[in-house]
């Protein structure tokens, strides 16, 4: 019997519970479970089992239980999409939009080839303003102009985006708009069609009998704190993007009707607390051609030629960021227990102040983060307007580290191309493949095509998170990744 070892010396707990895991019975398996998280930082932690049983013969193919880790339990991804939380599953996360845009561009995955040649265009909408801002804007031969305030500001200067005069500044207006920015977008989708049957002189049931519109969006935020919106959008013939659109469905079209439902899609809002609102687009939107197959990457959206890998590579960039790049904070500000309220109900029934957070609803005062003072106000007003009884169905006190904005930050139309779903299905049976080869090369049973298999599980979440020892091993490997990346884009190994 295995002596337990004495490691009050070691001061580190991630050290001592280290050396505590290369003392059990299969550290490599401990080792193993780890990388093939490929870098995930926050796992979720498993216990459970699985048998898979061939449906003819009744006998057990394979099964597996988590208590036979060396851990007693089973490390999965978090797939987190964000890449604040979790660099190694918004880089899956990435890759995946990446394909699903490029796809319903150059075909592929399912999506016939001929999409290449039907109109497409880089849409870009943007939120109208709500007061003067401290801007970079340049000529058109890209020499910096000076901000109203009369300065020359830097690319990084903390200044951009934030108010000349925030006493006037409109932050209720401002926050509205985020809050509303996904139904404003579901609104333009709906005017973008009835704009292309006026300007075709067509009844709106003839153009869906002849034309199919396909989107791909995905929001922005701008340094200024409002969201804006880069899409996607095609013509396809009436059987999606296997049918080639009408010769009357051209890019010119296509700009035309976006630009009309630009003008005309809006939103009224009426409460007592605030008035009258119409939540509408800013007058600065793009309308671009997609005309041109190739590589790279679009790292400005002004650029004069958008192909088909520049615009997925933008899309799939901003598919993983939050609101991070708004200066806010990636994490909710609302106090989980009460759910924001300040309070909870007690066995009586009667509201008893929440112990958690004094009150106030809040995991965090406002008062205490780490931000600039333009984005505390804009946090500050969403949590005052979404304790306002006209807007309680906003939940605004949840999506107040959001600035507002609660919509989707990347969706699409059911026909533009193929679905996360399946790529992550492809992706799913091209490990089941190898690990059928892994078996083969070991002389164990390989499964037959024609076997029927029916598989059970049971599985419980328990945590979230690595050991301290496990996190020193994951940071080992993440360590390993990041080398292989840059030694591969420095063209020290082969691509």
């Amino acid at each position: 019997m295995r002596r337990p070892l004495d490691l009050r010396h070691v001061i580190s707990p991630g050290l001592r519970d280290l050396v505590e895991l290369a003392n059990t019975d299969d550290f490599d398996r401990v080792t193993e479970q780890v990388r093939n998280l490929r870098g995930c930082t926050h796992p979720v932690n498993l216990h459970g089992w699985t048998v898979t049983t061939d449906l003819a013969t009744k006998q057990v193919v394979r099964s597996y239980r988590s208590e036979d880790e060396p851990s007693g339990r089973l490390l999965t991804t978090c797939g987190n999409r964000r890449a604040s939380r979790c660099p190694a599953c918004s880089r899956v996360y990435a890759a995946d939009t990446y394909h699903l845009i490029k796809a319903g561009l150059s075909g592929g995955k399912n999506v016939a080839e001929t999409v290449r040649d039907h109109p497409r265009a880089f849409v870009t909408l943007t939120a109208p303003s709500f007061g003067p801002v401290h801007n970079r804007k340049t000529t058109d031969a890209g020499r910096p102009l000076r901000c109203r305030c009369g300065t020359h500001h830097t690319e990084d200067d903390p200044a951009l985006g934030t108010p000349l005069d925030p006493t006037t500044y409109d932050y209720t207006g401002a926050v509205l708009w985020n809050a509303h920015a996904g139904q404003l977008w579901a609104r333009f989708t709906i005017y973008l069609r009835r704009a292309l049957a006026r300007q075709l002189g067509k009844t709106q049931k003839a153009l869906n009998a002849a034309l199919r519109v396909s989107f791909a969006k995905v929001a922005e935020y701008q340094q200024r704190g409002l969201v804006h919106f880069h899409a996607v959008i095609r013509f396809d013939g009436p059987g999606g993007h296997t049918t080639q659109p009408p010769p009357w469905a051209t890019f010119d079209s296509l700009g035309a009707a976006v630009r009309m439902a630009v003008e005309q899609a809006r939103l009224t809002i009426a409460s007592d607390a605030v008035g009258e609102r119409v939540i509408e687009w800013g007058g600065e939107y793009r309308i671009d051609p997609i005309t041109a197959l190739g590589d790279g990457e679009l790292t400005d959206a002004r650029v004069a030629e958008y192909t088909d890998a520049k615009v997925a590579g933008y899309v799939a960039k901003y598919a993983t960021k939050n609101a991070e790049g708004a200066g806010t904070v990636d994490r909710t500000l609302m106090c989980r227990p009460c759910a924001g309220r300040g309070y909870v109900r007690g066995p009586d029934r009667f509201h008893d102040r929440c112990t958690h957070c004094d009150g106030t609803g809040q995991a965090e005062p406002i008062k205490a983060l780490l931000v600039q003072q333009h984005v505390r106000q804009m946090i500050r007003t969403a949590w005052a307007l979404g304790h306002q009884p006209e807007f309680a169905d906003l939940k605004l006190w949840k999506w107040a580290h959001m600035l507002g904005f609660r919509g989707h930050f990347s969706s699409k139309s059911r026909a533009y191309s193929t679905t996360l779903g399946a790529l992550r299905d492809v992706r799913r049976a091209w490990r089941l493949a190898q690990t059928e080869a892994t078996r083969t090369r070991a002389g164990l049973p390989v499964n037959d095509e024609n076997t029927t298999l029916v598989t059970a599980s049971s599985w419980a979440y328990l945590s979230s998170g690595y050991r301290p020892g496990e996190e020193l091993i994951a940071a080992q490997v993440r360590h390993d990744l990041a080398h292989a990346q840059r030694a591969k884009q420095e063209g020290l190994v082969p691509a």
